[in-house]
């Protein structure tokens, strides 16, 4: 398989949000099966899905509870097996997203550690100490300190996102052995490939140094909202450090044997460096970040910052987006019209990322605040409005409820704007947005 991923197409899909099947209002694993010719008409080559696992669903499955099962709202792992074999059969691989640096605070690892149990004590970054110090001043990306204190156990542990996400001590190797063996329960079950979220995240300063803080002119919002205090730091201790790269070599190994790929996620304050840094021949297939991903989009300099990669970095390898679950949509962050931003992305070197509804040309849903379903976005509500906006359901048919995603009430309202941009309209128009991407996507696979 050597190098035949390269310069591949994957599709994006925000499982809550892409086709109910089961009338609970929640998208589905069976709703994906459902939509196959869709997505084979499209002419993708992987399928990434967020993830599916079972979970109390406080960051909406990025807090898992339990790595190798399905959380039952999306189905059951036959369901994922059938839906495995439909996409093979059908030429589709399909890529799953693996939380490998945090888990959900319900996790029994977690409870086990917390009662300093069963030797999973060290499994979690736990500091002892005083109830009203934290240990430094490393901040949460979900806003206020990473610090929460446990009456339970009288200390600390870290958490670089919701309270409820505690972070794994990856400087215990019985916690590195134990996520190589959560990789490997999916490769046996036919994964193709895995999303790994913020992996740069996995590892922090033993010592427990603060951070350096930023001069205000040097602050990006690369990966959170501008006005978030995360943005002020220097993530020089609490992220990013060394002990990743040999870590993410035992990730390449495992995967090399099986012939699946990896993608992982860049939230830092050098992305570009960090992605040529982590993605080589033995180390991640490659990885994305938030470069194209934030408000200061500029479709001009679009080519420049791609050559100015690979002219630096000939031995890395880069996955290019313009829209995610976690990014304003891309037509309400350019003023470039849609088929031009999907012309220009499918021109770039490297592999290509499309979230689902950006091949229909869909701009951002304005949610209300009593419709906000995002933690983010409620911590941080007026100025930043979460990433719900992105993740409204996706519009099937203009005339049906909800724009054929459920049948009953969506998790999240369907924004009724969408009538016109609706899958079944623009398959009868030869000049939609969607049979422009579909041509643009079979240009692509001819000439690489």
């Amino acid at each position: 398989m050597k190098n035949n991923w390269k310069n591949k197409i994957i599709y994006q899909i925000y499982p809550r949000s892409f086709f109910d099947s089961s009338g609970n209002g929640i998208g589905d694993l069976k709703g994906i099966a459902k939509k196959i010719d869709y997505l084979k008409r499209l002419g993708v080559e992987y399928i990434w899905i967020s993830p599916f696992f079972k979970s109390p669903q406080k960051d909406f499955g990025y807090d898992v509870s339990n790595y190798r099962e399905v959380d039952p709202i999306f189905g059951t792992n036959n369901d994922l097996k059938n839906l495995i074999e439909i996409f093979h059969k059908n030429n589709l691989k399909i890529i799953i997203d693996l939380v490998l640096s945090h888990t959900s605070d319900q996790h029994p690892w977690f409870q086990k550690s917390l009662l300093r149990e069963d030797n999973f004590d060290d499994w979690y970054v736990w500091v002892d100490g005083r109830k009203d110090e934290s240990p430094n001043n490393w901040l949460s990306v979900f806003g206020g300190s990473s610090w929460k204190w446990s009456d339970k156990r009288n200390a600390f542990y870290l958490h670089n996102f919701l309270e409820s996400q505690p972070d794994l001590n990856f400087h215990n190797t019985e916690v590195q052995n134990q996520m190589l063996d959560e990789i490997k329960f999916w490769l046996d079950f036919g994964i193709d490939g895995f999303r790994f979220d913020v992996i740069n995240f996995l590892f922090h300063d033993k010592n427990l140094r603060n951070n350096p803080y930023k001069d205000p002119s040097e602050i990006r919002p690369l990966g959170f909202n501008k006005d978030n205090p995360y943005g002020s730091q220097i993530h020089k201790f609490d992220n990013t450090r060394p002990e990743t790269e040999s870590f993410i070599k035992k990730i390449r190994s495992l995967l090399d044997g099986y012939g699946a790929i990896s993608i992982g996620e860049i939230v830092a304050d050098n992305p570009m460096d960090v992605i040529a840094q982590y993605t080589s021949e033995d180390k991640l297939h490659m990885a994305y970040c938030f470069e194209f991903l934030s408000d200061e989009f500029e479709f001009d300099k679009v080519e420049g910052i791609v050559d100015d990669f690979f002219q630096k970095n000939k031995n890395s390898w880069p996955c290019w987006a313009f829209s995610n679950h976690d990014a304003k949509r891309i037509a309400s962050r350019s003023s470039i019209e849609p088929k031009e931003l999907m012309r220009k992305l499918l021109s770039l070197r490297g592999n290509i990322c499309i979230y689902q509804g950006e091949e229909l040309g869909l701009h951002e849903t304005s949610v209300d605040f009593d419709d906000i379903q995002d933690p983010f976005g409620r911590a941080f509500w007026p100025e930043f409005k979460g990433r719900d906006g992105c993740r409204t359901p996706m519009p099937w048919e203009k005339n049906q409820k909800n724009l054929g995603f459920t049948t009953s009430t969506p998790w999240l309202k369907a924004n009724e704007n969408y009538k016109n941009y609706a899958v079944d309209v623009q398959e009868n128009d030869p000049n939609s947005m969607l049979n422009l991407t579909r041509k643009l996507i079979m240009e692509r696979k001819i000439a690489t």
